[in-house]
């Protein structure tokens, strides 16, 4: 299993809404390192879902559930891609940026190094510890 983090604005696209719908089209991405993250999701892959914007935490789970596909928003240009995402659970404690950073482990975490990426890959070590962190 691989483990992967998406960023969404909560006021345009919420874990909520993903529970509400219970699967959805994760698309819209146009940065090269992200599409090439997505590119290499699997079905049954877990998803960290982070909010930005004023909330800056992450909040809640979901699961790859389709293979990558051409991006349906992209019309014509296949290079960009989307997956499905099944929501799996909204996290018992939300995990914060400011506590994320202050973990002298997760230093390496993509979402500290390059935090502008909306999808990234979490190293397994780093997954379980996230996951702690929220317990």
């Amino acid at each position: 299993m691989n483990y992967w983090l998406v960023k969404t604005e909560p006021e345009s696209y919420s874990l909520d809404d993903l529970k509400a719908k219970g699967e959805e089209i994760w698309d819209g991405v146009r940065n090269y390192q992200a599409r090439n993250f997505i590119e290499k999701m699997n079905p049954g892959d877990l998803v960290f879902v982070y909010h930005s914007g004023k909330q800056k935490s992450l909040v809640g789970l979901a699961e790859v559930s389709s293979a990558p596909f051409a991006d349906p928003k992209a019309k014509e240009d296949e290079k960009w891609l989307a997956v499905h995402l099944t929501y799996k659970q909204h996290l018992g404690t939300p995990l914060s940026l400011a506590d994320i950073k202050s973990s002298p482990e997760l230093q390496g975490l993509l979402l500290i190094k390059q935090s502008r990426l909306s999808v990234m890959s979490v190293e397994p070590a780093d997954a379980a510890l996230l996951l702690k962190m929220t317990q």
